[in-house]
């Protein structure tokens, strides 16, 4: 979550009249992550998450989100819908951009996770999975292996002003993982694509809200977990892997889906992948975001470092 589109009071009220959500009462900025202008809302009936949709998410695609959602919470899981005005609409324009008010979710993103919230977040990823299983929705994912290069091109030699030889380096990389990425033998659903633990809530052990599905596509069932496993088994500057939380997300995520010999061999090559699509958008995104934008710009080297452990997990495999 982030802001870059501003929100006077009087155009959030104006707003807030077509719903039968109350008056507005007070807006907050979120600052934190770097994709789409987010507000805390609060009216006289209730707590909302305004969503202005920045130029990252297309908003041909918000009926996939919207439809994924309203999936998810028809079969009992903890997503959060859009509100409907009270002419049934859910996607809407405010200040120029494509908006969305969103049910509010209570819980909080844990910081250091414990294995014991990790196994609980990757059962409700596993739970996600399964009951997307007949969503008959398809959406190609916009951050799939075959944006990376392009990616990487339009980044360019720029990205040794983040580091130096990280132009070469990642390159080789790209190459490397592209190369053996596997194209079948493999199932494929609709995936969160980027389920960090800034976007689980939990209460305790227990997760209450899996959020933002922004990045939600159809593309390999186990990517999904290979993205959440770079997110959840190190800390946050790539530097400590954390063995009990590690297999603990593979625990969890078991309760729903037994991990074949086969699977379990080619999640580090998904993991490097993963790797090397965050690394490439955080080096984007800290090479271009405006300097007046209210959001946090996260390091690129990080996930660059969780590459490395994972090319040399690969390493020790063959």
């Amino acid at each position: 979550m982030a802001v870059y589109t501003q929100v006077s009071a009087e155009a959030l009220s104006a707003f807030l009249e077509r719903f039968d959500v109350g008056e507005l009462v007070s807006a907050k900025g979120i600052a934190e992550g770097v994709e789409n202008s987010n507000y805390l809302v609060d009216t006289t009936k209730s707590r909302f998450i305004l969503t202005l949709y920045e130029k990252r998410v297309d908003q041909g695609d918000l009926p996939y989100f919207m439809a994924l959602l309203d999936h998810c919470a028809d079969r009992g899981l903890p997503v959060p819908p859009a509100v409907p005005d009270r002419d049934g609409t859910l996607i809407h324009t405010l200040e120029g951009r494509p908006a969305c008010l969103i049910q509010f979710l209570s819980g909080v993103s844990v910081s250091h996770p414990t294995p014991a919230q990790a196994r609980a977040a990757a059962e409700a990823m596993g739970k996600m999975h399964k009951a997307v299983a007949d969503f008959p929705l398809n959406r190609p994912n916009s951050m799939g292996v075959d944006t990376w290069r392009p990616l990487f091109e339009r980044c360019g030699t720029s990205l040794n002003d983040i580091a130096p030889g990280l132009y070469d380096e990642l390159g080789q990389a790209l190459d490397r993982v592209t190369k053996a990425w596997p194209r079948e033998g493999f199932d494929s659903c609709a995936i969160h694509a980027d389920l960090f633990p800034d976007n689980v809530l939990m209460l305790g052990n227990r997760v209450t809200g899996l959020i933002d599905f922004y990045f939600a596509s159809t593309d390999l069932r186990l990517y999904d977990l290979a993205v959440m496993h770079t997110a959840w088994a190190f800390d946050a500057t790539g530097t400590k892997f954390d063995p009990y939380v590690s297999e603990a997300l593979l625990h969890g995520y078991e309760t729903s889906y037994t991990l074949t010999e086969q699977e379990r061999a080619i999640l580090p090559l998904l993991a490097t992948g993963a790797c090397i699509r965050f690394t490439l958008s955080r080096a984007w995104d800290w090479l271009n975001t405006p300097a007046d934008a209210l959001v946090t710009r996260k390091d690129p080297m990080a996930f660059w470092r969780r590459a490395r452990a994972y090319e040399s997990a690969l390493a020790a495999l063959a």
